[in-house]
């Protein structure tokens, strides 16, 4: 009877014993809203759409992660910005002068509102991610489309963890 005493504080003691967690690392949000604004493409080079699913992409995310609720106006945390390179360049060279292997490199300058916090930190902030790809193949159809994902999912999770989580 005493083992299972001590059995017992015990699992209360690991289960209570850190406070609040959340597996997402959002902890105690007085926001109950967001809003995601357009985030225009001003990038010398415009892929079109890009802009569209770039922002899909950040409210699909919050959406999943947290339990806030999506709204088009007068969100209490506001997302917006710009997509202020899309760039497509070599990486390395073959001996024929081709690339062997081609970077695309995305910025997305993020400005952050938190309506809730009067004491909360807004910021603007540049978040960067790239994918290589073989040099023999065009950035086209399906190989684009995920190439496009790998970049949507770093960019979106580095904005999730600077505005929500604070990693």
């Amino acid at each position: 009877m005493k083992h299972t005493t001590y059995l017992i504080l015990l699992c209360f003691t690991f289960l209570f014993g850190c406070g609040p967690y959340s597996f997402t690392g959002v902890q105690n949000l007085k926001a109950e809203t967001f809003q995601v604004n357009y985030f225009q493409n001003t990038a010398d080079l415009i892929e079109p759409g890009f802009d569209r699913d770039f922002k899909l992409a950040l409210e699909d995310l919050i959406l999943n992660q947290t339990n806030l609720t999506l709204t088009t106006t007068n969100g209490e945390l506001i997302y917006e910005g710009e997509i202020v390179e899309y760039r497509i360049s070599p990486t390395t060279a073959q001996a024929n002068s081709t690339a062997a292997e081609n970077r695309l490199s995305v910025t997305v300058n993020l400005r952050f509102f938190d309506t809730t916090d009067p004491e909360a930190e807004d910021f603007e902030k540049r978040f960067s991610h790239f994918v290589d790809y073989p040099g023999s193949q065009l950035l086209q159809g399906a190989q684009k489309d995920a190439v496009h994902e790998q970049i949507f999912e770093r960019i979106t999770q580095d904005i999730f963890n600077a505005t929500l989580a604070k990693w």
